[in-house]
């Protein structure tokens, strides 16, 4: 198998979810540190546009949102699982229900927090990434009802632990605890200094918790330029994907297509279709840096639009 390539920075909390899980798994990883804000000079001929973080390269493959760079983990590494016979469907309800109900107050509460603290290019990169002004006087303000609103999401995975199983889903890690991971750890990371921050500090199951994840580690990685990465990329020839015959969406191999997340970071993708099935699609493109890389997105959380 190709070197597992994740293309991060230290701080991005996503970036920590597909860390935990190379932990839990003990893999071996190349870090490639990308800039916390644009440009992204060689991540963007890899991805073509796409500027969220993490992504996942394996070789001439190009994994965007950790969605799929999960399940794509799953599939390269499958012991221990991530997702246990039985429980795939809800392993990855709980996570996008983490991802799209958890997170994002989460970073509420820091962003109030230290929001005026950081440099006017992060400002303006973030209202552009987000498509609204970043008012660090106004995130200060909101940041009350940002941990109220964690609270009440966070609570409940409190009471999943009320039985004393140590994981959300029973004895072992699962993508629920490494998705949960995400916001619990950045709100220790940038504001816990030793000591529990609110609303975790309401919490001692999940701070218990977060600490046997932290246990794990991120597994073995070694450092890796950007523009090793695209030479890798370039020297490789991505894997065969297909297109599932009479998929509901009526997508055709060989269509132009571009693909943008329905959230934020809303760049277009633009490519020809090469993959389709229930969960991905991918798209392949060429690129003077990178050659011929096929880019795949998860299904869910993205607008696709043909032409």
């Amino acid at each position: 198998m190709s070197d597992l390539i994740l293309h991060h920075y230290p701080n991005s909390p996503f970036s920590e979810k597909v860390r935990v899980a190379f932990g839990i798994k003990q893999l071996a990883w190349k870090s490639v540190q990308i800039p916390n804000i644009m440009p992204k000079p060689d991540l963007m001929p890899l991805t073509g546009g796409y500027r969220k973080t993490p992504v996942l390269q394996i070789g001439a493959d190009i994994y965007c949102d950790t969605q799929l760079i999960m399940l794509e983990l799953e599939k390269c590494a499958p012991r221990p699982p991530l997702l246990p016979p039985g429980k795939e469907g809800e392993a990855r309800a709980l996570t996008m229900w983490i991802d799209r109900n958890i997170f994002w107050p989460a970073v509420g509460i820091v962003m109030g927090a230290i929001g005026d603290k950081l440099p006017e290019a992060f400002y303006k990169d973030r209202s552009e990434f987000s498509g609204r002004s970043f008012d660090p006087a106004k995130l200060k303000a909101a940041a009350p009802f940002a941990a109220e609103q964690t609270y009440a999401q966070l609570v409940l995975a409190e009471e999943m632990l009320a039985d004393g199983r140590p994981f959300l889903l029973g004895t072992a890690p699962t993508l629920a605890d490494c998705a949960l991971y995400n916001p619990v750890w950045f709100l220790k990371a940038r504001l816990g200094a030793g000591k529990a921050v609110p609303p975790l500090d309401r919490l001692p199951r999940i701070v218990d918790w977060s600490d046997r994840m932290a246990s794990f580690g991120n597994g073995k990685p070694a450092d890796m330029t950007g523009a090793e990465a695209l030479d890798v990329a370039k020297a490789a020839t991505p894997a065969t994907a297909s297109v599932a015959a009479n998929d509901p969406s009526g997508l055709k191999a060989g269509q132009k297509l571009s693909i943008v997340p329905d959230d934020t970071g809303k760049v277009p993708v633009s490519g020809v279709l090469v993959g389709l099935t229930a969960d991905r699609i991918s798209i392949v493109r060429s690129d003077p840096r990178a050659g011929d890389v096929v880019v795949h997105f998860p299904r869910a959380g993205f607008i696709v639009q043909v032409g």
